[in-house]
């Protein structure tokens, strides 16, 4: 697995957000504020991760994709509460989900 390529990825995911959490924030600011740390928390801490070694480089991974998986539980929970459809959610899941599992394989070399 190429990190460049999980970066890459990443910042998908990122961009993919920008109008759902406009969009939830305009009802809920306090359930915004998560979706937005955890999204920018997975491409900085798997490019931090990136330039170190050994079980540093595997627990920057593994926060990455801890912030992955954080976007997921926000997003559905944001489906919960009705600020935010299935179709809205769609594509960031997606994105998100493919971040887990690209941090899953770097942190299984």
């Amino acid at each position: 697995m190429c990190p460049i390529k999980l970066a890459l990825v990443a910042v998908d995911l990122v961009r993919s957000l920008r109008d759902v959490v406009a969009k939830v924030a305009k009802h809920d600011a306090s359930l915004a504020g998560p979706i937005r740390r955890a999204a920018a928390s997975a491409p900085l801490n798997r490019r931090e991760g990136y330039r170190r070694v050994g079980r540093d480089r595997q627990h920057h991974f593994r926060i990455a994709a801890g912030s992955a998986d954080e976007v997921v539980a926000s997003l559905r929970v944001a489906e919960a509460w009705g600020r935010r459809d299935a179709a809205d959610i769609g594509a960031p899941l997606e994105l998100a989900d493919r971040v887990l599992a690209m941090c899953w394989r770097m942190t299984r070399r």
